[in-house]
């Protein structure tokens, strides 16, 4: 029999769909899920919506297929291949994102790899890598992950990093909690504007493995602090 999940993950993924909009990760586009915490091998959901107007009455099932499970036989995004497939290929993950974030897209189409430049963004790791959707399915795609092929592309690609660059795209940001995800997507796109900045002025001196490691361990002791920020901003904000 189908398990509901909790009314309090429910209310946190509305939350952060809206934390991420009011803080300029998504738009009137992208989308965060998280795994349903009573059927592992399913995942919560908005509706095919924009972001910044989900309730909690939006939010659906689906299998790590694809498939939805709705008794209202609603749909959602079209890619929801990218969560599939990364909660199948990653079962540490408990949320993923996936947005168009701004300062991200010049480093999945450029040399320039991004990097950890401040404590925040350790998470990064080494550096990110970008998935590439024409090794996969050639140059006429519209680039988007439409099928289960291209998740479990991507999702290889991603590995057991945290964050993954989609060439001409976005990226995709993965986390064990909501609040983790949350917090990682924030920093992505801080990360990348502060080191478009840094790279007009000279070298850089990126965070080496070992400080990015224990950055990233040290901030994720105190993910609740910017959540409630970023919640009530959102809130204060409308949304």
């Amino acid at each position: 029999m189908p398990q509901t999940a909790s009314p309090a993950l429910i209310d946190d993924l509305v939350a952060a769909n809206h934390i991420l909009v009011n803080e300029g990760v998504l738009d009137g586009f992208g989308h965060i899920s998280v795994r349903h915490d009573q059927q592992p091998d399913r995942f919560l959901i908005a509706r095919s919506m924009a972001p910044g107007l989900v309730t909690a009455e939006d939010i659906v099932v689906c299998d790590l297929d694809g498939n939805v499970h709705d008794a209202q036989g609603r749909k959602t995004y079209v890619e929801r291949f990218i969560h599939s497939e990364i909660y199948r290929a990653r079962p540490d993950v408990k949320a993923v994102i996936h947005s168009h974030s701004p300062a991200v897209i010049p480093f999945g189409v450029t040399g320039a790899r991004l990097r950890p430049i401040c404590h925040m963004s350790g998470f990064l790791g080494a550096q990110v890598p970008v998935f590439e959707i024409r090794r996969m399915a050639g140059e006429a795609t519209d680039l988007l992950i439409r099928n289960q092929a291209l998740g479990k592309a991507l999702a290889a690609d991603l590995g057991q990093s945290a964050v993954a660059l989609m060439r001409g795209h976005g990226n995709v940001v993965v986390g064990v909690s909501i609040q983790q995800v949350v917090f990682r997507a924030i920093y992505t796109e801080g990360n990348a504007r502060l080191q478009s900045e840094a790279m007009r002025m000279g070298e850089i001196n990126f965070l080496t493995p070992e400080e990015a490691k224990a950055a990233s361990d040290m901030n994720d002791e105190h993910l609740g602090r910017p959540w409630e920020v970023w919640k009530k901003r959102a809130q204060q904000n409308g949304l």
